[in-house]
Order: C-alpha cells, then sequence, then structure tokens
C-alpha cells in the first residue's frame, strides 16, 4: 500500500460484485482510503467490507443501497458522515442494460436502464456535494461507456444514459471546480466481467476483443487503476473529461 488515498473516505457504488465496482473499491483501500462498500445486494456488501478491512486493515463501511431510490442514497450519504465524518471521493459504479431493439422495448426496460445508470448518478452526486463543498474538496469519476459515443443497436436505452453522464460530468464539473472538486468520468471499453457474459453472447464478446487494437478484453483492474488516478493529486488539473479506456477500441 503507497498510502496515496492515505485520510480519504471513498463511497463506490456496485461494488459488491466481481466487476469493476469491487476492483475500485479495493484498490482504493488500499492505496489508503477508508471505504464505504454499497450495492442493491445486501448478502454481499458485508463479506467485500470484510474482506477489504482484512486485506488492507482499513476501515470498510457496507450499506445497501438501490441507486433509483432517492431515500436510499440520502442514507447512504448520511451513514457514510456518521462514521468517517467526510466524504472525499465517489465512483459512481452502478448500471445495467438489457439488449432490446426500440420497436420492442417496454416503458420498464427503459426506465430501469435509464434510472440505474443516469438517475442513479444524478442522486449520488446530489446526495454528495454538501459535505464536499463545505470541505471545499472532492473528487467524483462517474462510470460512462464508450456506447454512449458509439451507440450501439438494441441498447438505445443504455446508449442514451451513458452520452447522458458525459454531458452531465462537463455540467457539472463546471458548476463545483471552483469549489475544489474535480468531476470527471472514464468510458470503459470491453472488461469483461459476468454481468456481459450474461448479456451478450459469446461470438459478439469474441467480436469485439479481437477489434481491440491491443488484442484482448481489459480487466476490472484496469478500470480501476484509471479511477485511482483521477481521484488522487496526479490528476490534479484534469476536470471535466471522460477518459477513454479501451484498449484502444475507441479512440477520440
Amino acid at each position: 500500500m503507497s498510502g496515496t488515498l492515505e485520510g480519504k473516505v471513498a463511497i463506490v457504488t456496485a461494488s459488491a460484485g466481481a466487476g469493476i465496482g469491487s476492483a475500485t473499491v479495493r484498490l482504493l483501500a488500499g492505496e489508503g482510503a477508508d471505504v464505504v462498500v454499497s450495492d442493491a445486494h445486501p448478502q454481499r456488501i458485508n463479506t467485500v467490507a470484510g474482506e477489504i478491512e482484512k486485506e488492507t486493515g482499513r476501515e470498510a463501511l457496507a450499506v445497501r443501497c438501490d441507486v433509483r431510490n432517492k431515500d436510499e442514497v440520502e442514507d447512504l450519504v448520511a451513514q457514510t458522515l456518521d462514521k468517517f465524518g467526510r466524504i472525499d471521493i465517489l465512483v459512481n459504479n452502478a448500471g445495467i442494460s438489457k439488449l432490446a431493439p426500440v420497436h420492442e422495448m417496454d416503458d420498464e426496460t427503459w426506465d430501469l436502464v435509464i434510472n440505474i445508470n443516469l438517475r442513479g448518478t444524478f442522486y449520488c452526486c446530489r446526495a454528495v456535494l454538501p459535505a464536499m463543498l463545505a470541505q471545499k474538496s472532492g473528487a467524483i469519476v462517474n462510470l460512462s461507456s464508450m456506447m454512449g459515443w458509439l451507440g450501439g443497436a438494441s441498447e438505445s436505452h443504455y446508449c442514451a444514459a451513458k452520452a447522458g453522464i458525459v454531458g452531465f460530468t462537463k455540467s457539472l464539473a463546471q458548476e463545483v471546480a471552483g469549489q475544489g472538486i474535480r468531476v470527471n468520468a472514464i468510458a470503459p471499453g470491453l472488461i469483461y466481467n459476468e454481468f456481459l457474459g450474461r448479456i451478450f453472447p459469446q461470438e459478439e464478446l469474441d467480436k469485439m476483443r479481437n477489434a481491440t487494437p491491443l488484442g484482448r478484453a481489459g480487466e476490472p483492474e484496469d478500470i480501476a487503476k484509471a479511477v485511482l488516478y483521477l481521484v488522487s493529486e496526479q490528476s490534479s488539473f484534469v476536470v471535466g473529461e471522460t477518459l477513454s479506456v479501451s484498449g484502444g477500441l475507441y479512440m477520440h
């Protein structure tokens, strides 16, 4: 542990699974931050928090939170402040997609994807900002996707939400940068995890992997390292950016 984030407190949403959130919360703790393991699945959060405390020696608070529910988001922030007294880092990782062409998509599917990906990001940012503004410091990283730039058949809801996150990130960054709060986003490419394996057929994943100039899919840790950069002093002059982490699959 290098102690890059010593004394910091970080909230990472959807961080009790086996993907980007879990890799991120573990890395931030390994760099010295006390962390909040937040997820909509209560049976996993205590396990992950316990593992983090054992592996890193940092404190890890487990809080169940469905980011679609503003009361649960506000409770997440309240529990964090009650436990740690401050919030320095927010990573909005919660996301979902369900493949459906527009002409077959029902309202419930559209709302589910938009509300978790985009509304949840808004709720979480809004909830932490009073504490960060009072501190005059903070770093927020929102998870977008290269699909927010490219678009994708049968993913109009997901692509709309991820494109929305790019615009939301730029706007919020302009609002709060003068108060010492940096807001940025990351747009992952093909990052293999169980979630992708349940949504896409293997041949589609193989096609994307083969199209990636590096010749491989990314790992959750690849995104976690980018998050670490954006929340650390190494990126102290980076504001309102969306960093493509795609192995070259998307360049802009």
